[in-house]
């Protein structure tokens, strides 16, 4: 486990980056291979398949760079970002997001069948199973569901305490779809505070679902897969016994939530946004990038520690600077003592690297010195054919 309190100079690993128009999302081509090495060799030294949330970085590049490493699936959050990676041939799709609605549904399933490749689905209520058999039906085809349960995060799934439970899953094992298993996201790791108390999410995840899925087989029901998610319960895991998937997706580039809970180094955040200083006055320096870049999110699941939008780095300073404020086209940096001229560039970890790929219009590549700027969002790809395809809710 690294110390979070480590100072490491970005630079020279974002080597390329001052020659760059600004705000900019630059992406670090050596961290982002070792980063995506590095949990693949998790998964595989604990036996559990890696299919990992492609919405962290929404790239049929970087899924695929995954898949070459031996990730043997791929998760989505929405039906237009699942189309893309159907489209695509990447096989499973996990689309780790409850549908209501039959016709995004039926969309999903007859694209995964022109593609030859499989979607599978969540549900937490009778309502999305109703809607998944109906979606089915219209498309003719089968379909995988896993029943989503809530480990603690208290946004989606199901109560697994809860008698209702049970009987949920038996609509589903009774219906003509097909249950797949147990998934979940252990989300409030991201609020732990430290690695040790995001050992214990993992270890309390584990053992729920592993005791669900033992007050199931009481029932006569038999759970065939048991899939988990979250970067932070990944690498501060309490080992793998008893769980088939894991679904992490921060992973691929970090960022500064990872660093405050101690279980990644600064060296291993591979995404971050340059800018440039455009003004300054006795207490900020105004930086060109501000919440439309680097968004006014504090962390995932709205965790954070209140003291910044991300932290800036320059090549003339040993330690770094925080972003305090935010406004759409602006950001303050506290100046913190020091004396930067107009003009110099920043580089700036940012609190939710999720978030800001969203935002961002392309991904610049730096690859030892080498620069590729390359559009890449897949969301973006995916909204025209969305709409058509019925995909757009």
């Amino acid at each position: 486990m690294m110390d979070n309190n480590t100072e490491i100079t970005p630079h020279p690993a974002f080597d390329g980056v001052d020659r760059l128009e600004t705000p900019c999302v630059v992406v670090d081509a050596a961290r982002l291979e070792a980063n995506i090495a590095h949990i693949q060799a998790i998964a595989t030294a604990g036996n559990v398949a890696l299919h990992p949330h492609i919405k962290t970085h929404k790239s049929l590049a970087i899924a695929g760079m995954q898949r070459k490493a031996g990730a043997t699936g791929v998760t989505a959050s929405h039906p237009s970002e699942a189309a893309v990676f159907i489209r695509a041939g990447f096989s499973p799709v996990t689309l780790a997001y409850p549908l209501v609605r039959p016709e995004p549904v039926a969309a999903l399933l007859t694209l995964a069948r022109e593609n030859g490749t499989k979607v599978r689905f969540i549900a937490d209520s009778a309502t999305g199973i109703e809607a998944l058999e109906t979606g089915a039906q219209q498309a003719g085809t089968a379909a995988d569901v896993f029943i989503k349960v809530d480990v603690g995060l208290h946004r989606c799934g199901v109560d697994p305490a809860a008698e209702d439970s049970i009987a949920l899953v038996r609509r589903l094992v009774s219906s003509h779809l097909t249950f797949t298993g147990l998934l979940s996201h252990a989300g409030h790791a991201y609020g732990a505070g430290s690695a040790d108390a995001v050992r214990r999410v993992a270890a309390d995840e584990r053992h729920t679902l592993l005791s669900f899925r033992e007050k199931l087989a009481k029932q006569g029901i038999t759970v065939p897969l048991i899939s988990i998610g979250s970067t932070p319960s990944l690498l501060a895991n309490d080992g793998f016994d008893g769980i088939d998937e894991i679904r992490p997706g921060n992973y691929v580039f970090y960022d500064m939530t990872a660093v405050r809970l101690g279980i990644i180094d600064r060296s291993q955040i591979a995404l971050a946004v340059s800018a440039t200083i455009i003004s300054k006055n006795r207490d900020f320096y105004i930086i060109d990038a501000g919440s439309k870049t680097l968004s006014s999110d504090l962390g995932a699941h709205s965790t954070g520690t209140g003291s910044g939008f991300g932290e800036a780095w320059s090549t003339t300073l040993d330690a770094p600077l925080t972003v305090v404020k935010l406004s759409e086209e602006h950001g303050m940096v506290s100046r913190a003592g020091t004396d930067l001229a107009i003009g110099e560039r920043l580089l700036i970890y940012p609190n939710h690297a999720c978030v800001v790929v969203n935002l961002a219009p392309s991904l610049t590549f730096l690859d030892r010195g080498t620069v590729s700027q390359s559009t890449i969002n897949a969301t973006r790809w995916a909204i025209a054919s969305a709409d058509d395809a019925g995909l757009s809710g």
